[in-house]
């Protein structure tokens, strides 16, 4: 199936199972999902695993559903926590900013040397914007 049809099943409940999947490392079985998820029934589970199956992002083995395919958007995953990617490029920008304040300052302020400095300060706040931004959309989803 084309990556858009999977992309416009990970809304709601099913983005959790599937954010729960992306989390463990064992495969869990429908009883496991629903319990961890607090859901009301294991049909309930078992639905959105289907979503999720029909789409190709889980498959089912013989000790439970575990993730066939990765797709996490603007995140990365690094062990049981994602990050998203805009926090790397914020990192790179404010060491390239330290640097430039710190060994590459020259003797005499000179518009080149401002002009690196507002460009490394403006690519600095606007990944840490972004990385703010998309933390905050993943918590909202998190809390439905």
């Amino acid at each position: 199936m084309p990556s858009n049809e999977s992309k416009d099943v990970l809304k709601g409940l099913t983005l959790k199972v599937y954010r729960l999947l992306l989390k463990e490392d064992e495969p869990l079985s429908i009883r496991a999902i629903q319990r961890r998820l607090d859901l009301s029934s294991p049909s309930l589970a078992s639905y959105h695993l289907n979503k999720l199956e029909d789409v190709g992002l889980v498959k089912q083995t013989p000790r439970g559903y575990v993730i066939d395919k990765v797709l996490l958007g603007n995140l990365i995953r690094l062990k049981k926590t994602f990050i998203p990617r805009f926090f790397f490029y914020a990192v790179f920008f404010l060491f390239v900013l330290l640097i430039e304040l710190t060994i590459y300052k020259p003797s005499q302020l000179t518009k080149e040397y401002i002009f690196h400095i507002s460009v490394s300060l403006l690519a600095t706040l606007f990944f840490i914007y972004e990385s703010i931004r998309t933390w905050s959309k993943e918590r909202i989803r998190r809390k439905r």
